[in-house]
């Protein structure tokens, strides 16, 4: 322990903390221009805000530049339900003065 450097994390998660952390994820965000790989996929160009991790650090994958994918927010949420196998997320969000759902895409609104 005397040898750890005060950036290096000691826990099972052993992802860079502080000025280094900040480097790293701005060197990943760079290999994309800043842009969301998804959208880039489908034409579209839309600011990447998050860098997800491709096989999730919970789920046993490595914090390495090539388990990384630059994403937007909206992107972020449907590759985070996919990858800890849920529904896809649910939008707009709401609920009427019954106390039920107001989406038309919640299961209780559909069909």
């Amino acid at each position: 322990m005397a040898n750890r450097k005060p950036w290096q994390h000691t826990g099972p998660d052993k992802r860079l903390r502080g000025r280094a952390g900040q480097a790293q994820r701005q060197r990943r965000l760079d290999r994309t221009d800043g842009l969301c790989e998804h959208c880039l996929a489908q034409d579209r160009v839309t600011l990447a805000t998050i860098v997800n991790h491709i096989t999730p650090l919970a789920r046993g994958g490595d914090d390495t530049d090539e388990n990384t994918e630059n994403l937007c927010g909206p992107c972020d949420e449907i590759a985070t339900a996919k990858q800890f196998a849920k529904a896809k997320p649910i939008k707009g969000r709401g609920i009427g003065r019954d106390g039920r759902p107001t989406s038309a895409d919640h299961p209780w609104n559909r069909g």
